[in-house]
């Protein structure tokens, strides 16, 4: 898979119901039209005589992952406790996922994505796959947030980052207690600013911050906010504070960017949703000058597409809450 195309995903699934497929059917388009994925599925090959088990084993060995929908019939049938003649094409297609994951368990654990539909139950994932011990995909609508986790599992990229390790400076002596602890919204520190930032309380995912620097502009915004502070260099070694849309924005299902740059170098740049605020804690270690910049990106393509740098035409409504300086 190049970094430019979209994943290649093959859904193999069993014909219990008329009713399944048409479920089936429904999770793929979506996963196509509205994700971007490159999702493929047998109900979409059959305008041309094919030799499904040649058809079956090309997309087995060909997809980025493969996502098993979880079913009564398609447990009974992986699991080989299906008659031999029934559901041929569901048997074939899973002894194959449990030779690749005897041949590799821990690729095959990443590769393969049990997935359990709206209405259905994890007790149909095969025992094969560890539906208690591993990860799976239950979704609860064919929305993008409901698939949030099977993207994440796809292309790699957690909701929540792990923010970068500090340096280890060991020892009571020389511990960042000593330095002071100042908050962001003081106003003396503050070099520049965009017109729409202001300071107040904001709730971030149920969480109140009374201390808080936010975005809420009152008109289209026609370039980036910011904020910009003069740390003075040595003074502050971390940088802490939680970001994300506020839980009282006029439009909830926004996408905001935020963007921190030290000393004019980018050092984080991040997209947060609601419900989904991200966890700031940067090394300012020798930085003289902070700047933050938040603004509501353009939507790209698809969900997995990048983000293209440009502006949305709505405004964007995020808080930073509790910012600290230590």
């Amino acid at each position: 898979m190049s970094e430019d195309s979209a994943p290649r995903v093959f859904v193999t699934y069993s014909h219990d119901t008329e009713r399944h497929k048409r479920d089936v059917r429904e999770f793929a388009t979506f996963l196509r039209s509205r994700v971007g994925l490159d999702v493929h599925l047998d109900q979409w090959a059959d305008g041309k005589r094919q030799d499904w088990s040649l058809w079956a084993m090309e997309h087995l060995r060909e997809s980025d992952f493969v996502l098993v929908i979880a079913s009564p019939q398609y447990r009974l049938r992986a699991e080989g406790r299906a008659e031999s003649h029934v559901g041929r094409g569901a048997q074939f297609e899973a002894a194959i996922i449990r030779d690749h994951l005897t041949r590799n368990l821990r690729q095959g654990t990443e590769r393969v994505l049990p997935v359990v539909l709206p209405g259905g139950s994890i007790e149909d994932i095969p025992m094969f796959l560890a539906p208690y011990s591993t990860t799976r995909y239950e979704i609860a609508a064919y929305t993008e947030s409901a698939v949030n986790s099977l993207i994440s599992a796809i292309t790699g990229e957690s909701a929540h980052p792990m923010p970068e390790r500090g340096p280890w400076r060991g020892g009571a002596a020389s511990t960042p207690r000593d330095h002071p602890r100042d908050s962001l919204t003081d106003r003396e520190r503050w070099l520049d600013h965009s017109d729409d930032i202001h300071i107040g309380s904001a709730t971030i995912d149920g969480v109140p911050y009374s201390d808080s620097i936010l975005l809420r502009p009152e008109e289209i915004p026609t370039a980036r906010s910011f904020l910009e502070l003069d740390l003075g260099r040595g003074v502050y070694r971390r940088l802490t504070a939680v970001v994300g849309i506020v839980d009282d924005a006029e439009e909830p299902f926004q996408v905001g960017r935020v963007v921190v740059v030290l000393d004019e170098k980018p050092r984080l740049e991040q997209t947060v949703v609601l419900g989904k605020p991200l966890a700031v804690d940067l090394d300012l270690t020798d930085t003289r000058r902070l700047r933050l910049e938040m603004f509501r990106p353009a939507p790209p393509a698809s969900p997995l597409g990048k983000v293209n740098g440009g502006l949305s035409r709505r405004p964007s409504e995020l808080a930073w809450g509790n910012p600290t300086l230590r």
